[in-house]
C-alpha cells in the first residue's frame, strides 16, 4: 500500500486528477471498518463518539430528544469512561487503537496479495474517525480508479453498520462530477471460506490450552430489538453464522451458543445478553469457558476490553475458574484468505 497523507476533508476538485485525459481503468478496493478515536484523551474520544452517536442509522430515537441526551448527558460523561477503556487496550508503540493497527495490516496484506495485478489499488478507511471514507475515495480516484469495490467489514448485515458505510460512500460520491462505478461486498454470514476459517481458528486456539471449555459462546455486537422488529436481518444472520459454525466444528459445536454484547441505554436489545449468560454459566457450575466473536473482522475495544477483560472478570467472580477469549480472524492467514476470497468473487466481470 502507498503511504497516505494526513486525514483531511474531501476535496471534490482534487478527485478529478485521476480522471484527466480519461480513466486509466484501475479498480479501487476499499476496506472499511467501524472506526476509532485518534487518542484516549477526553476530546479525542468525545469527537469520535459524537460522530458515531449522531449517525441516524445507529440511533433511531427521536432526533430532538436524542440531541439533548447526547449533548447534555452522553458526551459529558462517556468520553472519560470510554477513554479509560481504550487506554487498557491501546497500541502504545504506534499510539493508536488495535482496530486501526489491524485494519491497516489487513489492507497491506490484501494489497500484497493483489500486487501482481496492476489494475487493483487497495486502501482502507473508517466509517467514523480517520482515515475517512471520503478521503480514501479521493485518493483512489487520484490513482486512476474508475471502478470502486467497497468492502464493509461486517460479516452480518445491519442497517446500523453495513448500510451506514454505504451511506457514507454515496455521500462522498454526490460531490464528485466524474463518479467511479461502484460495487459493495454483501454480508457473508454463512460463506464456507469464512466459516472454515472461524472453525480452524477456534480449534487452533483451544489446542494451545491445557484445559478444554465446557461451553463456548459466540458473542455478537448487540442491536436494539426494535431494529429487528422493523425488518433488520441482523439477528437471523447471526443465528445463521452460529449454526454454520456449529456444524463445521462437529462434536465441539455442541458446546456453542449465541449471545449478544455491548448494549447501551434502557431499550431492550437482542437477547440473550453475553454478560448475563456468562454470569449464569458460572453460577450454574460451569468452570471452563471460551468466547469467540464471529461478528467482528478485527479485534477492537468490544472484544479486547469488553470480552477478554470485563466478561472474564464476571466469570471468575461468580465461580468460574478458566476463561479464554478466542481472537478475531484479524490479519491472520485465514482472515486474509476470507477477504481475498470475497474480493475476488465480487470483482468478477471487472477483471
Amino acid at each position: 500500500m502507498n503511504e497516505r497523507p494526513p486525514a483531511k476533508g474531501f476535496d471534490p476538485d482534487q478527485a478529478k486528477a485521476g480522471a484527466k485525459g480519461g480513466a486509466t481503468g484501475r479498480i479501487g478496493v476499499l476496506l472499511v471498518n467501524l472506526g476509532t478515536p485518534d487518542g484516549t484523551d477526553y476530546w479525542s474520544v468525545r469527537r469520535y463518539l459524537k460522530e458515531f452517536l449522531s449517525d441516524r442509522r445507529v440511533i433511531e430515537t427521536n432526533r430532538a430528544l436524542w440531541w439533548v441526551i447526547l449533548n447534555v448527558v452522553v458526551l459529558t460523561v462517556r468520553p472519560s469512561r470510554s477513554g479509560a477503556k481504550y487506554r487498557s487496550v491501546w497500541n502504545k508503540e504506534l499510539d493508536e487503537s488495535p482496530l486501526r493497527t489491524i485494519t491497516r495490516a489487513q489492507g497491506e496484506k490484501v494489497a500484497a496479495a493483489l500486487a501482481a495485478r496492476s489494475d487493483a489499488v487497495v486502501d482502507w478507511a473508517m466509517r467514523y474517525g480517520s482515515p475517512s471514507i471520503a478521503s480514501r475515495i479521493e485518493a483512489l480516484q487520484a490513482k486512476g480508479c474508475d471502478r470502486l469495490l467497497v468492502f464493509p467489514l461486517y460479516p452480518q448485515y445491519s442497517a446500523s453498520t453495513t448500510a451506514s458505510v454505504n451511506d457514507k460512500v454515496f455521500d462522498a460520491l454526490k460531490l464528485i462530477r466524474y463518479q467511479p462505478a461502484v460495487r459493495t461486498v454483501p454480508p457473508y454470514p454463512a460463506d464456507p471460506v469464512y466459516i472454515a476459517a472461524l472453525a480452524q481458528s477456534i480449534r487452533t486456539h483451544l489446542a494451545g490450552l491445557d484445559w478444554q471449555p465446557e461451553a463456548i459462546l459466540a458473542s455478537y455486537h448487540g442491536l436494539p430489538k426494535s431494529y429487528v422488529d422493523k425488518g433488520d436481518p441482523y439477528r437471523a444472520q447471526c443465528a445463521q453464522t452460529t449454526e454454520s459454525l456449529r456444524e463445521a466444528l462437529g462434536p465441539l459445536g455442541t458446546k456453542l451458543s449465541l449471545t449478544f454484547q455491548s448494549r447501551f441505554g434502557r431499550e431492550e436489545w437482542l437477547q440473550p445478553y453475553t454478560d448475563k449468560t456468562v454470569e449464569a454459566l458460572a453460577r450454574d457450575g460451569v468452570k471452563r469457558l471460551a468466547i469467540v466473536t464471529p461478528g467482528f473482522a478485527a479485534d477492537c475495544l468490544e472484544t479486547l476490553e469488553e470480552i477478554a477483560e470485563e466478561n472474564k472478570e464476571i466469570f471468575l467472580e461468580h465461580g468460574g475458574e478458566h476463561f479464554t477469549f478466542i481472537p478475531c480472524l484479524n490479519d491472520s492467514e485465514g482472515g486474509i484468505r476470507v477477504l481475498l476470497h470475497l474480493i475476488e468473487r465480487e470483482l468478477k466481470g471487472w477483471v
